[in-house]
């Protein structure tokens, strides 16, 4: 492992760990806040440096930013489901 993995990966913790009181305040107010130009270029953004980390073998910072990913994907989703009410 190198490190530049070591610390992509713990930077990749921190982001997505500082996401979720904002998934939890979506879920529980029922809002989407974020806006759709933020969350979807974002989520599709991460999943295509996701994909380049995983080429370069760097499999540990790719698995975190696919999960970084996945909860702004989880937050673009909230968006969709509660911007109708």
């Amino acid at each position: 492992m190198i490190w530049q993995d070591v610390v992509i990966t713990i930077s990749g913790i921190v982001f997505s760990l500082s996401l979720f009181p904002q998934v939890w305040h979506g879920y529980k107010h029922k809002v989407g806040p974020i806006t759709y130009q933020t969350s979807v270029p974002t989520f599709i953004g991460l999943f295509v440096i996701s994909f380049a980390y995983y080429t370069l073998g760097l499999f540990f910072s790719s698995v975190m930013c696919f999960i970084t990913g996945l909860v702004w994907l989880t937050l673009f989703l909230q968006r969709l489901q509660y911007h109708q009410r």
